[in-house]
């Protein structure tokens, strides 16, 4: 990323770490919010769901929380997702779930982390349907990835997980997972993490994604690459085409909010797409980071703002 974007990201969520701006920020920005989340209930969001359908779009559900500080919140997280299973079953939406791991207790107790994302898991093979679990800041990348390889061997296959191409370590992460069959998402990363860890420039980030894909269309594992950026878009295209890969081999992934002529023109033109759709009242977090991603989520809040 350039210079300017940068110091853009980096300044951002440094202020929207601040204990005063968040608390305020909760306080009256929820409407200003609403551009990147569907609601704060259940059925706002499988409402949100079904009209994605009708244009052809499938639907990632995520009820948002994470860096939680006792395990009886996990507990109650759990079974938000349970009932979120039960509601995309009962209503028939063309959906899946995802869960971030410390929204589970993941930096609290892995064990029971494992343990709730297993009953999720579980409950999600219960109505055959899958479980996305996110990838988070790299403090948590390697247990996210045993907690999903032990899933895997224990029979539940319906688990995938999230690699973030800005990561140095992604590209072995994504030959050993190709082995062990492990469905993934593929991001750029929108975390703020050192040079030490990650790749700082676009191009390099950029040229990393496209490699990740290379390496799942090549070995013919179902692929799922989530970008808003036409180079990523267009180059998936022309690889697939080139290299005869079909459609149903890949989706494409983009944000609630984000984009929304682009996911249904590619929804017309026959590839798979999905919109990852949040929802419920922690959005803080999540909000924050996808202001963070460039200057123009930004301007757009602010337009909003002053209408």
């Amino acid at each position: 990323m350039g210079i300017a974007t940068k110091w853009y990201r980096k300044s951002l969520l440094t202020v929207a770490g601040i204990p005063v701006v968040e608390k305020l920020s909760m306080r009256y920005g929820r409407k200003l919010a609403g551009k990147f989340i569907a609601g704060d209930t259940l059925a706002e969001a499988l409402e949100e769901a079904e009209a994605l359908n009708r244009l052809g779009i499938m639907v990632t559900l995520d009820h948002l929380g994470e860096g939680i500080k006792q395990l009886s919140e996990a507990a109650a997280y759990k079974e938000q997702y349970l009932k979120l299973l039960d509601g995309i079953a009962e209503r028939k939406v063309d959906a899946n779930v995802s869960l971030k791991p410390t929204q589970m207790g993941l930096a609290l107790n892995q064990d029971a982390c494992l343990s709730n994302i297993r009953d999720v898991v579980k409950q999600a093979r219960h109505h055959r349907n899958f479980v996305r679990i996110d990838m988070e800041d790299t403090p948590h990348t390697q247990a996210t990835i045993d907690i999903v390889r032990r899933l895997h061997k224990e029979g539940l296959a319906n688990v995938g997980t999230v690699l973030q191409a800005y990561l140095f370590r992604t590209e072995q992460d994504a030959a050993d997972m190709i082995r062990e069959n492990v469905n993934l998402r593929l991001v750029k990363g929108a975390y703020k993490e050192s040079d030490s860890v990650a790749y700082q420039q676009m191009s390099e980030v950029r040229g990393q994604l496209k490699k990740l894909a290379k390496l799942h269309l090549d070995e013919g594992v179902y692929t799922a690459i989530a970008s808003h950026d036409d180079q990523i878009i267009d180059w998936v295209k022309q690889y697939a085409r080139d290299n005869g890969i079909d459609k149903s081999r890949f989706e494409f992934q983009m944000l609630y909010g984000l984009r929304s002529n682009k996911q249904a023109q590619l929804a017309k033109e026959g590839y798979r797409i999905r919109c990852y759709v949040p929802y419920g009242v922690m959005w803080y977090p999540y909000y924050t980071r996808r202001l963070a991603e460039k200057p123009a989520n930004l301007m757009l809040v602010l337009r909003n703002m002053f209408r």
